[in-house]
């Protein structure tokens, strides 16, 4: 008897180990998390960013001379891709805001001698009338805006702009704290991707090289998404202005085409140039870049973008709509990659169960005849 409850003792002991390291390794993992989750989309950035950019990487790194170490070929890159990525984006709203500050000159130079009518307003349907007389009785004197300026709640006006303040400090942490960790992936990716998927195959077998495979394509035909759409509606929207006679239509065509790559972010553009050109007086010009631009930026986002992104998902329209629209509002701009790249994990793993419940009815049928044979 003593030798028997020895015996499972000692059978136990591995057990109890085991159970033990799951946990204590589940705590670490946890409190990890909990720590690093401040840095969440900044780490999901650099890794969408290091995988679609990663072939042209690899070729960058072998045309550098071989005395060069790999960690000045990485950040060199890095130095590329950030001047790639953020330059535009900063050109846009670099425009915009000196655009702004033309049009608050413009307005504060107005309303000394009072805002005029526009001519087009009272030919406005239904609210036409109403608006011009509002507008006479509200606008139309000297000082009227300074006045209406001074009636404004100023503690409203500070709150949004502290909350804009944390918002630009908030994106500016994230932004630095991407472009370091992108350096790091470019100088440790290929034994970071080398020990993840050793560890994948660990957990789920042979599978996990065709999803990690699928989560590549996915990833890189996401982000190409994001460029096409860029260009289509930079492209699109100088026709389109052009057809509005829009002056500057190249520059106001590359602010729009910078600002496309983030969904809803187009739409400013196209109404700060409306509203510029309504207050020159060109209501025709306003009236048809507002609406043509509008067209455009709805077709490059829930059309084209879609599309290209589903070529490498194989998922079908609507869900990469879903996905990136999602993605967006769960996690910001990376969002637009995360997205359909679960979502079309998602679906091969369904499509995967299926195909094995599939195998075992078969399996199950064929034992059955046998049986009855």
């Amino acid at each position: 008897m003593k030798t028997a409850n020895k015996n499972l003792s000692y059978n136990q002991t591995p057990r109890k180990r085991l159970t033990a390291a799951w946990l204590y390794g589940a705590l670490i993992i946890v409190l990890s998390a909990w720590i690093l989750h401040s840095f969440l989309e900044a780490l999901l950035a650099a890794c969408v960013t290091a995988i679609a950019s990663w072939p042209l990487y690899r070729r960058f790194a072998a045309y550098l001379p071989c005395r060069m170490p790999r960690s000045a070929a990485s950040l060199i890159f890095t130095c590329v891709i950030t001047v790639f990525v953020l330059a535009p984006l900063i050109f846009a709203f670099g425009a915009l805001l000196t655009e702004a500050n033309e049009m608050l000159r413009a307005l504060a130079a107005a309303d000394k001698r009072g805002l005029a009518i526009p001519e087009w307003l009272g030919n406005v349907p239904l609210v036409g009338s109403w608006a011009a007389a509002r507008w006479q009785s509200e606008l139309a004197h000297p000082g009227a805006v300074s006045l209406w300026a001074q009636r404004t709640d100023l503690t409203a006006f500070l709150s949004w702009a502290q909350s804009f303040g944390q918002f630009m400090v908030r994106h500016v942490f994230i932004i630095l704290f991407t472009i370091l960790l992108l350096f790091s992936l470019y100088q440790e990716g290929e034994s970071l991707a080398d020990g993840f998927r050793r560890a994948l195959r660990h957990w789920i077998g042979e599978r996990a090289e065709g999803y990690v495979d699928l989560a590549t394509r996915a990833v890189r035909a996401s982000v190409n998404s994001m460029l096409v759409v860029g260009l289509f509606d930079g492209f699109a929207a100088a026709i389109a202005y052009a057809i509005a006679g829009v002056p500057h239509v190249a520059v106001w065509a590359a602010i729009t085409g910078s600002l496309a790559l983030v969904p809803f972010l187009g739409y400013v553009a196209v109404t700060v140039l409306a509203l510029k050109l309504a207050m020159t007086g060109a209501s025709t010009p306003a009236l048809v870049s507002m609406s043509l631009g509008s067209a455009v930026l709805f077709c490059g986002d829930k059309i084209l973008r879609p599309v290209v992104a589903g070529e490498g998902t194989r998922l079908p329209f609507v869900w990469v709509l879903m996905g990136c629209l999602g993605g967006f509002e769960v996690l910001g701009l990376v969002g637009l990659v995360i997205g359909p790249v679960l979502l079309t994990l998602a679906r091969e793993l369904w499509e995967q169960r299926v195909r094995d419940l599939a195998l075992a009815d078969a399996t199950d049928q064929a034992s059955a005849v046998e049986r009855g044979a």
